[in-house]
């Protein structure tokens, strides 16, 4: 039995014409019709992935890889519009179209007063539909567009509220950031094609084994492997797109977007692409040791020392940041020790947790009336339950608690970290055990600050009652927290919290409950029995989650194991030190800022890497511009040759002009002249 075409075009062009609908007729549909037409072909999108996965899995349906529409053909190079449906796919379609259906519902809500709803709508179903045709593409030419897609229509997205300078100097970042990373991207599919003469996944994986041996001559006097210079190269592209040292900078900043987009684009979607690029590549990456290495050494960098940044940050949503930086170096981890399958799982297990976290996040700066710093909430759990108890599910899920989703997918890399030999894997361990610690820490501060302890905000109460505040137009800038708030004084507000309506809690409800159990139920399958089949490929003597097989009993003996293991003990300590500072001494903080000055500051300047690339780059490229405008464009195109050739012919003209003075004498006399010079040259001939 194979899988309909019919149902696949249905998935991938349903969001679309969403957004179509939205976007372009956003007027004469209204809110309620904009809402109502991306909602419902995100619904159809994903109770058709859902259908895809259940005919792929339990219906015996077989892969489905099949061009569509040819986009070119150019002597023996093609590209096409095709779609490759395996397990792999199908279980990334399940998440994307999932996690958005719920931003979509929680949407209704949260940007109830903005001015730019249907505009909204309309793109957040149009990145639905970009990252589906990434997902599902079954070669390098639509995987690309896709890519370069989702990056065009984040830039749309994290800029919405155009009138903030911080959210154009973000969305800029963000754009050109990735602008670094894809131009790595387009090499190595460039070199793809050049060793494998093909732009189709299937055709390239069947002779990528040809690639050994083969080399490139980059440098001068060293021939590089050619596997190895494609694995980088489309990593790099990775690197911009999961947001991994030093090409993490952008997603901090994206924060100041509206929060469904944090949680669409840094949970489920957008970043996670570049995993489950590595991961479809696997055929290729496998035959480099070198590149898997590079990927463990970047990977395990970004979980640790991103992770630590988020200890130090007092924008709620900024914390989640940090820590999805954290978690994705724990991907890219895992893909470095050839753990594919491990990094794919956490994708999953991470998107449902992750999204719940952001829309928690974005359901307790409704409640607080737009307020994003920690430092003026506190003891909000009388007045939120369901944030706060979601919220509290999300952050155990996320600190790796066993029996939770995070602990299954997230002890399983550490283990396969450390079972594996490459080169940067006890680096790579120090770095994963010591990022559970910092997980932990910031994820029970987050909570503590925010749903416990006193209150650190005031409610004034004013005679003219609510005056309807517009919810964004003039929405406060987060990187400025400290001396304006742009809705008045700081915790101070004008009404008491408030529980957000039921489009928000709905969502962070259904988010809850794979946050649970969605491990609990997909570990054995997706890490030990081989669930993925041929979509990942891994060379024999790189199976390390092979090795790990032998010691799992199950998902339950598995989780009473994780007691005893040293992820939960480290876990564990990272809560009690929280639990201590943040919740019963609350000065012991200040107390260690003061004593570890230099360490905060540090991690406050994020390692001064932003001011290094604005110093370099930024300035850079204006003080290169303006050196290339006084010497190039000032002095030899408008100097040189432009006002140069005018200034010449001026002085032939002068000179010449000197010779027409209309006097008889004058001409008489360059006759003479003239005359003796023309004797003179034939006597020289004529010696």
């Amino acid at each position: 039995m194979s899988l309909s075409l019919s149902i696949l075009l249905t998935i991938a062009l349903a969001p679309l014409a969403g957004a179509i609908l939205a976007g372009l007729f956003g007027k004469l549909i209204g809110r309620a019709g904009a809402h109502s037409a991306t909602i419902l072909g995100v619904a159809i999108a994903c109770g058709l992935s859902f259908y895809v996965l259940y005919q792929l899995v339990w219906g015996g349906a077989d892969n489905f890889n099949q061009d569509v529409y040819t986009w070119f053909e150019i002597g023996r190079f093609h590209a096409s519009v095709g779609f490759m449906i395996d397990r792999l796919t199908a279980m990334m379609m399940v998440v994307v179209t999932f996690v958005s259906l719920l931003v979509h519902l929680y949407t209704i809500g949260y940007m109830a007063e903005d001015p730019g709803y249907q505009r909204f709508f309309s793109y957040i179903s149009l990145f639905t539909f970009s990252m589906l045709m990434l997902v599902m593409s079954n070669n390098f030419m639509q995987l690309f567009f896709g890519w370069e897609a989702v990056g065009l229509v984040s830039y749309l997205l994290i800029g919405f509220w155009y009138k903030r300078p911080t959210a154009i100097f973000a969305n800029l970042k963000a754009f050109l950031v990735n602008r670094v990373g894809d131009f790595g991207f387009l090499l190595g599919i460039s070199a793809i094609l050049y060793f494998l003469g093909t732009l189709d996944y299937q055709t390239a994986f069947d002779h990528a084994p040809e690639l050994v041996g083969k080399t490139l001559q980059i440098t001068q006097n060293h021939a590089w492997d050619a596997a190895t210079v494609i694995g980088i190269l489309l990593f790099i592209g990775a690197m911009g797109k999961s947001a991994q040292v030093p090409l993490h900078v952008w997603l901090p900043d994206s924060m100041e977007g509206p929060t469904p987009i944090s949680a669409l684009i840094h949970a489920a979607t957008m970043v996670t692409a570049g995993i489950f690029m590595v991961a479809r590549m696997s055929p290729i990456f496998e035959l480099s040791d070198a590149a898997l290495s590079f990927i463990l050494v970047i990977g395990s960098t970004t979980a640790f020392f991103t992770g630590l940044i988020g200890i130090v940050q007092n924008d709620i949503k900024r914390v989640i940041a940090y820590s999805t930086l954290s978690q994705l170096g724990y991907m890219t981890v895992a893909l470095g020790v050839s753990a594919y399958s491990g990094a794919v799982f956490h994708l999953m297990t991470h998107a449902f947790f992750k999204a719940l976290l952001f829309l928690g996040a974005g359901s307790v700066i409704m409640g607080m009336h737009h307020e994003q710093d920690m430092r003026y909430m506190g003891g909000l759990r009388k007045y939120m339950p369901v944030t706060w108890i979601t919220m509290w599910i999300g952050s155990l899920a996320l600190a790796g608690t066993p029996f939770f989703s995070g602990f299954y997918s997230k002890d399983a890399i550490i283990e396969a970290v450390g079972e594996s030999h490459r080169w940067g894997a006890s680096y790579a361990y120090f770095c994963v055990l010591g990022g559970v610690f910092v997980t932990s820490l910031y994820s029970f501060r987050l909570l503590y600050m925010t749903f416990h302890g006193k209150e650190r905000f005031t409610v004034e109460h004013k005679a003219h009652g609510h005056h309807g505040h517009d919810a964004h137009a003039d929405h406060h800038d987060d990187a400025h927290h400290d001396d304006d708030h742009g809705h008045g004084t700081p915790g101070v507000l004008e009404h008491a919290p408030h529980e957000s309506p039921w489009v928000v809690t709905v969502p962070l409800v259904l988010l809850a409950i794979p946050s649970i159990f969605v491990g609990l139920f997909t570990v054995k399958p997706m890490l030990f029995d081989g669930w993925f089949g041929k979509a990942i490929q891994v060379k024999e003597e790189n199976n390390v989650l092979g090795e790990l097989a032998h010691e799992f009993h199950g998902a339950l003996a598995a989780g009473l194991h994780g007691f005893a293991q040293p992820p939960f003990w480290i876990a564990l300590a990272g809560f009690v030190v929280a639990t201590y500072v943040y919740l019963f001494n609350p000065s012991v903080a200040d107390k260690a800022k003061n004593a570890l000055k230099p360490v905060y500051n540090l991690l406050n300047n994020k390692y001064w890497i932003d001011e290094l690339y604005f110093a370099v780059f930024a300035k850079g490229g204006v003080k290169l511009g303006e050196g290339l405008s006084k010497v190039g464009d000032q002095a030899l195109i408008d100097g040189a040759i432009v006002n140069g050739s005018a200034g010449l012919v001026q002085r032939i003209a002068s000179g010449t002009r000197r010779l027409q003075s209309g006097f008889l004498f004058h001409y008489a006399f360059a006759m003479i002249l003239g005359l003796i010079l023309l004797l003179g040259g034939y006597w020289l001939i004529g010696q």
